[in-house]
């Protein structure tokens, strides 16, 4: 019998430079997919790859993290060795379930609720379901896993707000240029913060965009995964001249001060939007007119308003996820026995129909009936017997349930019907 697994590296036990290493592309992704396709073991797959996480979900009877770790590490370049230093897998169906669901509704992001998690784990679904990776259990498993994201949405205000730095940053730009023609939007320092404030602004409609690294190629690879301009450091105050907003993660303090600020010449006013501690946004530079300038301590106290409302919300998502589950795991019970079950009730019938008609010449039309509906009543309470104590043990332990489905398919010759 195949069960649901999985294997994960992810932000909680992996540093940033090795995540990267393990980052899957769609390429990286559709390649894998393709390797498996032909694969006997496995006939489902879904390869789910952010920059927190990177995981493989899988149908298959026994343990295949070491070969898929293995095929990860191929495509990649990396050595294996190095690799099971992070990757974990799950064995268990209900611990991959669980955290699948987890992931997708944003409970396991860096940043709690994070709302792009869920559209990553839909493109890697499409993937999957493109490569014809998908089988009957991965395509409902999605499913419930979308209707309760859409509950969550509706029910909860786990998604309310901007939760993280990065993200609360972004979101006040929108509101401050909102009455400004195509803003011009400049970042400055591709650190972690940073970059994840490019990713950010790619949620929403501002789309003139420059990015700019102390380390040239850093910028060159973020702008080919976001489609914004590049511009050279050596360029810096001619950018920031330019620029209605300049975001900065510049791990320099005071970068930005009131002397080559007043360079700038703000005619009507200049954001500053400061993500460095220490800051890379002097105090003073607050004093220069039109100058606007927030800190990380401005930002955070958006963002901390935001966090709580979704903290407070995980018991109800949690809930929802817990419904769900039963839900689903219910279905695929029934699903999962019901052949045994209807041959279970269809070999008793067959039974039932043939001991009856050995004596219907002797009985009359009233009598016949009676007999008839007789025997079935009692026919449906002997099946329920074994069918209860199917989904009773099976509900218990699954492999027992198996076991014993596969019992009452040998007792009755099920599988040769």
């Amino acid at each position: 019998m195949k069960d649901f697994k999985a294997v994960k590296l992810s932000y909680k036990n992996t540093p940033l430079d090795v995540r990267g290493q393990f980052s899957l592309s769609q390429q990286d992704c559709e390649s894998l997919l393709k390797v498996y396709q032909n694969d006997e073991r496995v006939n489902e797959l879904l390869l789910v790859s952010t920059c927190n996480r990177t995981e493989a979900y899988y149908m298959a009877e026994e343990d295949l993290s070491k070969d898929i770790i293995k095929e990860i590490c191929s495509l990649k370049e990396v050595e294996e060795e190095k690799a099971y230093n992070y990757f974990e897998s799950m064995s268990s169906s209900s611990d991959a379930q669980m955290h699948l669901f987890r992931v997708a509704m944003g409970l396991e992001a860096q940043v709690v609720g994070d709302i792009q998690i869920s559209s990553q784990v839909k493109r890697a679904y499409q993937w999957t379901a493109d490569h014809e990776m998908a089988g009957q259990y991965l395509h409902r498993l999605m499913h419930t896993i979308f209707n309760a994201n859409k509950r969550v949405q509706i029910e909860t205000e786990f998604r309310d707000g901007a939760a993280s730095v990065s993200y609360a940053a972004v979101e006040m730009i929108d509101e401050i240029t909102s009455d400004v023609s195509n803003p011009k939007i400049l970042v400055v320092g591709l650190g972690e913060i940073g970059t994840d404030a490019v990713r950010n602004l790619q949620n929403t409609e501002i789309t003139d965009v420059t990015i700019m690294n102390r380390t040239l190629s850093v910028a060159e690879e973020l702008a080919a995964e976001t489609g914004y301009q590049v511009r050279d450091f050596s360029e810096l105050w001619k950018a920031a001249k330019e620029a209605d907003v300049i975001i900065s993660s510049l791990p320099i303090a005071d970068y930005f001060n009131a002397d080559n600020v007043k360079s700038l010449d703000i005619l009507a006013f200049k954001c500053f939007m400061d993500l460095s501690v220490p800051r890379s946004v002097a105090v003073d530079v607050e004093k220069i007119p039109g100058a606007l300038v927030y800190t990380v301590d401005d930002i955070n106290a958006r963002a901390d308003k935001a966090l709580e409302k979704r903290l407070n919300s995980i018991p109800k998502v949690e809930a929802i996820i817990e419904a769900s589950l039963t839900e689903f795991n219910k279905r695929t019970q029934e699903m999962e026995y019901s052949p045994i079950i209807k041959g279970l009730k269809s070999t008793l019938e067959d039974i039932r129909c043939r001991e009856v008609q050995k004596y219907e010449k002797e009985l009359s039309s009233k009598e016949k009936k009676n007999i008839d509906k007789i025997t079935k009543n009692l026919l449906n309470k002997i099946v329920k017997i074994p069918v209860l104590q199917l989904k009773t043990t099976s509900n218990i332990d699954k492999k027992e349930g198996q076991k014993m489905g596969k019992i009452i398919s040998d007792l009755f010759d099920l599988d040769k019907q």
